[in-house]
């Protein structure tokens, strides 16, 4: 029997013979352990994929379907978080503008300069 490191087994597939071709069905658990694979590997979905051998689509719909139904589940950010995250925005703005400023400083000086 082929088994890959995370356990998937080729056991986990039933096949099933359409009209003029061949299409093979995975259990719900089979695609839950591949998706859980590409998203806690960090590995590329077309690697996972060949690994286990799955047509990289396929895998990659799965994972698709995986992150929509669960785009909500990221916790809510904490009251310091957000007061970091308002203290990071204005920093970031104060910075935008003495870049702004400083660029047409540099601008005026090299005028300056040829004059």
């Amino acid at each position: 029997m082929d088994t890959d490191s995370v356990g998937l087994t080729a056991r986990d597939e039933e096949s099933e013979v359409g009209a003029q071709q061949h299409r093979r069905k995975f259990t719900p658990q089979f695609k839950d352990e591949a998706v859980k694979l590409v998203i806690e590997s960090g590995r590329p979905i077309a690697q996972v994929a060949r690994d286990i051998g799955v047509n990289e689509g396929t895998l990659g719909n799965w994972v698709m379907i995986f992150r929509s139904e669960h785009a909500g589940d990221e916790p809510a950010l904490t009251i310091s978080e957000r007061a970091e995250l308002a203290q990071l925005r204005r920093d970031n703005q104060i910075l935008r503008m003495e870049r702004e400023f400083l660029k047409k400083a540099a601008a005026f000086f090299a005028t300056e300069q040829t004059r």
